[in-house]
């Protein structure tokens, strides 16, 4: 596995080395020990996996007394994956990192706890894995508007998304709660 600190370091893309042959392919997709190396000593408790159509965008999503850190991957299709550091005492606060993730480059995203977390299914539709650090916690859950004019996130050209009820009426970022 390739492990890449994006323009938030501590926001990891990892690229996995696949095998392939006339059969498909094989690819180890998770190593605890390699993991912690280069991403730190997290354990993950819950496993989650969405389907959305083309055009929908989930997040920008965090728990505040609980964070989450996950690590997420795209199986079927293509989605535009974006983090946002919400920790006031990091140089890099208030800033946005964002990847294509797909079923053909097999790439993922580790967003440690402290950010928001979120998707926009740029494919027909995505099915999106991942792994958390914390177990979910509904009353704990803040969701970051996704068109924020102080975050200022460039989603894919042309980007008119379907929300949820929850996701429409998103925290401006002045207005979200922040970690120390």
């Amino acid at each position: 596995m390739n492990y890449k600190a994006l323009a938030i370091p501590d926001v990891k893309l990892l690229t996995p080395k696949v095998f392939g042959d006339e059969r498909g392919f094989f690819m180890e997709s998770f190593r605890q020990s390699e993991f912690e190396r280069e991403c730190g000593a997290y354990q993950f408790v819950q496993d989650n996996h969405s389907s959305s159509a083309q055009g929908i965008l989930r997040g920008m999503h965090y728990q505040y007394q609980k964070p989450q850190g996950k690590l997420v991957r795209v199986t079927r299709g293509e989605v535009f994956d974006v983090a946002v550091d919400m920790r006031q005492s990091s140089p890099t606060f208030g800033q946005w990192v964002g990847a294509y993730l797909s079923e053909a480059n097999k790439q993922m995203l580790w967003v440690p706890p402290g950010f928001a977390h979120g998707f926009y299914v740029t494919s027909e539709m995505a099915e999106f894995q991942y792994k958390c650090t914390d177990y979910y916690n509904p009353g704990d859950e803040y969701s970051l508007r996704w068109d924020d004019p102080t975050v200022g996130i460039e989603w894919p050209a042309g980007a008119n998304p379907t929300l949820s009820a929850k996701d429409a009426e998103g925290l401006l970022f002045n207005d979200a709660p922040k970690f120390s």
